[in-house]
């Protein structure tokens, strides 16, 4: 029987989505290399139907365990379930998932329908249904009439999105995304982040999406882990992550954040303990008013200031020594100007500073 369409899930034909267990479970996963541990003791669960982002520098662990998942690798220890089935020894082609990687690995001597139809032949999918689910998946990715084409006749954008559609026909129950934005330029990743958001909604398959940019796991993802040295530092939504990090790491990593360490935190906001506020939260007080009641408040000398369009990134220092980086309005966004050597009072709200572990000290204990 063929298989159905792919369905808008918009569409009041949509099948209703059902409960079920998660995507992934990962149980006490660790990889080793040696004496250098890649990932260490990771326990993991990605739902159904999920956009997921694995964020993190270089070295975090994050590609390791996304290969992890897809059988290019195999754990040192631990456990990778898909759908409830241990796959963890099972070979990749064996597996229910599909990996997309960044240089798109398009054969170039095919069009982009045989290049879209290839998984399918090996498959031995009969030629009626393989055409009409190539049709089908180059819809998907909105590439209707682009099949007869060659790889080298087409954008970057639209050789991603090729890549794209030949990882989606074969419907796996998870695609996996090792950077696959990495090789775009600014502009054309920042559309290329709401098409791939926007194909994920359509089709339903469940995303695990690794990237070291913050601004893109932070577009794009129903939920983010936080990977540093093998660990995941934190999971949660992307709003989570911004504005309640729990670690140090996960303060500094993700976006800019002012660290205040204790002996810095006690004397400028009063806390025994390592705290952070983001820039933004920070406000330049105005020539001739003073800080809200609500405020605490600090005076400062304006060190450096970086014009970013909207708004204005502002390096100040403290009289008390304390470094803090300040987000405001340009002139262009209705601010002030502000310029270097400048004298001005900064202030900020408490409920806007957050206390963070220390992870040096309190998550890392000694290593494996």
């Amino acid at each position: 029987m063929p298989e159905p369409a792919l369905v808008d899930a918009a569409s009041p034909d949509a099948p209703k989505p059902m409960p079920s267990g998660p995507a992934v479970s990962l149980r006490g996963v660790s990889k080793r290399f040696g004496d250098v541990t890649a990932v260490a003791g990771v326990d993991l669960d990605i739902a159904e139907g999920e956009f997921f982002s694995m964020l993190g520098p270089s070295g975090s662990g994050k590609t390791t365990m996304l290969r992890m998942i897809a059988g290019f690798e195999l754990p040192t220890e631990g456990t990778v379930l898909l759908k409830g089935r241990d796959v963890t020894r099972l070979p990749p082609f064996d597996r229910d998932v599909n990996t997309v990687f960044q240089d798109y690995a398009l054969f170039p001597h095919m069009s982009v329908a045989q290049n879209i139809a290839y998984g399918l032949r090996v498959r031995r999918v009969p030629k009626t249904e393989r055409n009409r689910r190539v049709e089908e998946a180059l819809a998907s990715v909105r590439l209707g009439d682009y099949g007869s084409r060659r790889p080298h006749q087409l954008s970057g954008g639209q050789r991603q999105r090729v890549a794209l559609a030949r990882a989606l026909v074969n419907r796996p129950a998870v695609l996996l995304l090792d950077e696959p934005l990495g090789a775009l330029d600014l502009k054309l990743r920042e559309e290329m982040q709401v098409e791939l958001k926007a194909i994920q909604q359509q089709v339903g398959i469940t995303f695990i999406f690794v990237t070291h940019d913050q601004q893109e796991a932070l577009t794009m993802s129903d939920r983010i882990a936080v990977f540093a040295e093998g660990r995941i530092e934190q999971v949660g939504t992307p709003t989570e992550i911004y504005e309640h990090p729990v670690t140090q790491f996960v303060a500094g990593f993700v976006c800019t954040s002012n660290v205040l360490e204790p002996a810095v935190a006690r004397v400028l906001v009063g806390r025994d303990a390592t705290c952070t506020i983001r820039p933004e939260q920070i406000r330049i007080v105005p020539d001739g008013e003073a800080a809200a009641g609500n405020e605490m408040h600090a005076s400062a000398t304006v060190r450096d200031v970086q014009y970013l369009g909207a708004f204005v990134r502002v390096r100040a220092e403290t009289d008390t020594g304390a470094r803090l980086v300040v987000d405001t309005p340009s002139r262009a966004s209705g601010g002030a100007d502000v310029v270097v050597g400048q004298r001005v009072t900064l202030g900020w709200r408490a409920e806007h500073v957050r206390a963070v572990e220390d992870v040096s000290s309190t998550n890392r204990g000694e290593e494996a």
